[in-house]
């Protein structure tokens, strides 16, 4: 079950208590639904349970339709269906509609209270909503293709604060939520808490992974680097070594050598406590840092005098 199904039926399992806020959720239905006029109402889902939903709360409100199931190649749909002649004047007479509105708009007379607003709200996902797996992007939309009820629903998601979008796609109005705590608020409010937790808890996975990834990166740049710096000190004391140079020089830049030759791949920070007593970070990198210039000096001056000795001979 994809996510969005998840929150449908979450939101199909809300009772509401207040005759008000019934009339509300089946109004939204019918605003959202495929057919809202003279002919009656019709609303097509995939998922049994919202057809059950939109018949139970027009029942409560004493219209009565019916539910029929269609088979096609790619599932089965659900289909909740108003069409009787006196079925159809009681819903219109219930919203107020007669069916030949040139244009559908929210009537806010029929949305008296904060959970009517809910209610709605809920309903109108039930039947045209969508959204995309929070894991790869945050992403809630409404689509209906009716202009004048998608600017008054935008504005409705606006009063409350959940920062709607509107645009049309191929044709369809499209009103749309990103952002994670914009989205946990608006299904929160439509009655789909669990499915906020859900995505409160991925962002809490998410943050402890990328800090996890952050500080993986740092400590292998830091390997990286310390390596690096190893091999550096290591090529300086053998090339030393090679000429003989290293017992020339003072106690502690042999010592310095010695444990560094003998623990390669300890940090700076580590091989000081091999010291007996030990020293310190920064004495011990100005040791190494003596060592590897000494090492310079030396192979700058051993290829002055191999080019002063070619110049003799010729």
């Amino acid at each position: 079950m994809s996510f969005a199904s998840q929150v449908r039926s979450e939101i199909a399992e809300r009772s509401l208590q207040k005759d008000c806020c019934v009339r509300a959720a089946a109004y939204g239905i019918a605003c959202f639904a495929k057919y809202f006029d003279a002919r009656g109402l019709v609303l097509q889902t995939e998922q049994r349970e919202i057809v059950h939903v939109a018949e139970q709360l027009f029942a409560r409100c004493g219209v009565q339709g019916e539910i029929v199931e269609k088979s096609r190649p790619n599932g089965t749909i659900y289909e909740f269906d108003i069409r009787t002649p006196e079925q159809v004047a009681r819903m219109h007479e219930l919203f107020g509609t007669t069916g030949n509105e040139t244009s559908l708009q929210i009537d806010p007379k029929l949305i008296r209270c904060q959970t009517c607003v809910s209610a709605y709200i809920g309903a109108a996902f039930l039947c045209s909503g969508t959204m995309t797996d929070p894991q790869k992007e945050y992403n809630l939309e409404f689509l209906t293709g009716r202009t004048n009820l998608a600017k008054d629903f935008e504005a409705l998601l606006a009063e409350h604060e959940f920062a709607p979008h509107r645009t049309r796609r191929n044709g369809v109005n499209l009103i749309y939520v990103k952002n994670s705590a914009n989205l946990e608020k608006i299904l929160s409010f439509m009655g789909a808490s669990k499915a906020a937790d859900q995505i409160s808890a991925q962002k809490a996975v998410k943050q402890v992974r990328n800090q996890i990834n952050r500080q993986t990166n740092c400590d292998t740049a830091n390997l990286s680097k310390t390596a690096h710096a190893n091999a550096q000190t290591l090529k300086a004391i053998r090339f030393l070594k090679e000429q003989n140079a290293l017992e020339t020089l003072p106690e502690v830049l042999q010592q310095a050598a010695e444990k560094r030759m003998l623990y390669p791949d300890l940090s700076l920070a580590a091989l000081c406590t091999c010291f007996d007593p030990p020293v310190s970070k920064s004495g011990l990198s100005h040791r190494m840092k003596k060592l590897e210039a000494l090492a310079d000096a030396l192979r700058q001056r051993l290829e002055q005098t191999e080019e002063t000795a070619k110049e003799a001979e010729i």
